[in-house]
């Protein structure tokens, strides 16, 4: 044990003695009964020749009063065990509440392991320390910005609930923490996580990195992928499970249709990494099915992560969502539109073009219209300047590459599974947007793909056209425009009614509805909000089956399923990391895990004490008077007792 001001210890030397020079001043006087006053004067005289200065006798009084004095000084020494913390004065926490943190294996869960670990790290800030709160997981969420206020600390602390809405990265909260910490000079950043995270490689943090890891078990089987498909004489029901475990292990998978049991399968699974590590299922089902649940048994000891142990697929029979061509016609794009589930491509042109009857999604295949219509947009090859972006000239064999801010980071939605480059490309044109778009796709300085949202609605910008390139030959060319449907549809593409947690609900809005809503999986009723045709719901964190429904005089002229599941290799393999490189202006490119910085004060303790000391000497001290308080209820309630 250390102190942070010893030299406060020397205060009970110095007051010491001076409680012991009062008590051995104290002139007593005994108690003693006399027959008669005369005495009395005799008495006054053994007073008056009386010495000031007497034996110190045992009394329990001095003893307390003492001992409160010894505590007072130590408290006021700051005594402290050193602890594996922080030891910085500004103290940024990042506290990981994605869905692995939901696991079990440390009770109740790793979030509440965190948040128990963050409420001691707030512990062992010094008085007058700040500290920022920050939550990963899904969205980033500033919960307190650099506070001195304890309870503030704590109440953000409590706040931080589980998010299931993509992983955790750290990319915003550390350049967050580099712009706090680089104002501040004692600054230390803390992750609390189970080391599941995306880490930055182009950020140098200008502060000691801490890392604590949560979680101690990595057994977790989960159902990683579900599909239901129409078939000419039914649907075909797709479910695959996933072993994550360092065991095999064997679980039993139960499928319900439309909420009664339908069938029950024994699956034997291997080791992760291992070809029995994945196992599937297909299996024919009724037409009239419409929601098809899978179960996986409970294993308390085989599987530590609940939330992947359901899974959700939902019927798009009679279900379908209309595309529009506008231009003079391509057999590549209406091809690639007629593969994907519950689409219907029509063509038209650009003078018959309304914008009070336009679609969900338009395509303008080397055309633009005077006005564009209501809904979600792509162009292709446009050949000229519109509200949303300026064509400035053309450019001749370009060379595709991905853009700089893709081979950084994840690629995003509209380029997975697709590479662009071995596409050969004639010419295109050369495209200018606003801030609203963002280029996915490069060629020779110029974009060749861009996606963005601008006034409510998403729109996608491929400069070439089809003709013009080598595009269509290839793999990627109908993954590319599944994907470029699914994000101008979610919902719609390959992946049809099948949404990720926290991806917001978008479906087309006849004309004739006059609103819609939406039955979450726990029979909650909310509204959608309409906008431009469009109806979007974003509250989408809860995994299950969405119904959303188009109303007209309150009757429903329009019902659509999605089902959103927790389909995450990277969350539902759990084992825990115990390092995490993180590179620090300093030179070190790990978080320290177990230096033991941090200081655990026990002066509150010693506080608490003294205040229970003093309560004692005031017993003591009273005693006389509390025992006759006491005789005289006892002859009160005697009194009351007798019969009159």
């Amino acid at each position: 044990m250390s102190f942070l001001t010893p030299l406060a210890l020397l205060s009970a030397l110095v007051v010491g003695p001076l409680i012991v020079a009062m008590y051995l001043l104290k002139l007593r006087r005994e108690e003693r009964r006399v027959s008669s006053t005369f005495l009395w004067q005799r008495m006054v005289r053994d007073v008056e020749a009386n010495a000031p200065w007497q034996r110190l006798r045992r009394n329990w009084l001095l003893f307390l009063q003492l001992l409160l004095l010894l505590l007072l000084a130590i408290a006021l020494a700051r005594p402290f065990l050193l602890t594996t913390g922080i030891s910085g004065r500004n103290l940024i926490i990042i506290i990981d509440r994605s869905a692995s943190m939901a696991a079990t294996d440390v009770p109740p869960s790793r979030l509440e392991a965190a948040r128990r670990q963050a409420q001691t790290l707030v512990d062992q800030l010094p008085e007058g320390g700040r500290a920022t709160i920050i939550a990963i997981g899904g969205q980033m969420d500033v919960l307190a910005a650099s506070t001195t206020d304890r309870r503030q600390m704590y109440d953000a602390i409590r706040a931080t609930t589980l998010s299931i809405g993509g992983r955790g990265d750290l990319s915003q909260a550390l350049a967050l923490a580099t712009a706090l910490a680089a104002r501040e000079p004692d600054s230390e950043v803390a992750i609390i996580s189970d080391g599941n995270v995306e880490i930055p490689t182009d950020i140098r943090v200008p502060a000691t990195v801490r890392y604590f890891p949560i979680g101690q078990r990595a057994e977790n089987v989960a159902i990683s992928a579900m599909a239901l498909q129409p078939t000419p004489t039914g649907q075909t029901l797709f479910v695959q499970v996933s072993g994550y475990g360092p065991a095999p292990v064997s679980r039993r998978l139960d499928l319900y249709l439309d909420g009664a049991l339908f069938n029950a399968y024994e699956l034997n699974l291997g080791p992760d990494g291992t070809p029995d590590a994945v196992q599937t299922v297909i299996v024919d089902i009724p037409a009239q099915a419409r929601v098809a649940e899978a179960r996986l048994s409970p294993a308390p000891n085989d599987d530590f992560l609940p939330s992947d142990d359901r899974a959700w697929a939902v019927s798009s029979t009679g279900a379908g969502m209309e595309v529009r061509i506008v231009g003079p016609g391509n057999r590549f794009l209406e091809t690639a539109l007629s593969l994907l589930p519950g689409i219907t491509a029509t063509k038209t042109t650009t003078t018959t073009v309304s914008g009070d009857t336009a679609p969900q999604v338009t395509i303008f295949d080397r055309v633009v219209p005077e006005a564009l219509p209501t809904g979600n947009l792509l162009f292709i090859a446009p050949m000229r300047s519109t509200s949303l972006f300026s064509v400035t000239g053309m450019v001749e064999f370009p060379l595709l590459r991905p853009a700089p801010i893709v081979i950084e980071g994840q690629a995003p939605p509209l380029l997975r599974n697709v590479s662009v480059s071995e596409v050969n490309v004639l010419r295109a044109m050369r495209i200018e947007t606003g801030v609203w778009a963002r280029a996915l796709v490069e060629g020779d300085g110029s974009p060749m793909l861009l996606a963005g949202e601008r006034e409510g609605r998403r729109i996608v910008i491929l400069a070439f056209a089809l003709q013009d390139s080598d595009l269509p030959l290839q793999v990627a060319f109908p993954l590319l425009i599944s994907n470029i449907i699914g994000y101008l549809a979610p919902g719609s593409g390959l992946e049809a009614s099948q949404i990720a947690p926290g991806q917001p609900l978008v479906v087309a809005v006849d004309p004739a509805a006059t609103a819609v809503r939406v039955v979450r999986p726990d029979g909650r009723v909310d509204a959608a909000q309409i906008q431009g045709g469009q109806a979007i719901y974003a509250d989408t964190d809860a995994l299950g089956p969405y119904l959303i429904e188009q109303v007209h005089d309150n009757q429903a002229v329009e019902q659509r399923r999605f089902a959103i599941n927790l389909f995450a290799p990277e969350e539902s393999r759990i084992a825990p990391s115990g390092e995490l490189r993180v590179p620090q202006v300093s030179g070190l490119q790990q978080a320290v895990t177990r230096e033991q910085v941090g200081r655990q004060e026990l002066w509150r303790w010693l506080a608490a004490a003294s205040i229970l000391i003093v309560l004692i000497e005031w017993l003591v001290y009273q005693r006389s008077s509390l025992a006759y308080l006491r005789q005289r209820v006892r002859l009160a309630l005697a009194a009351r007792r007798r019969p009159a």
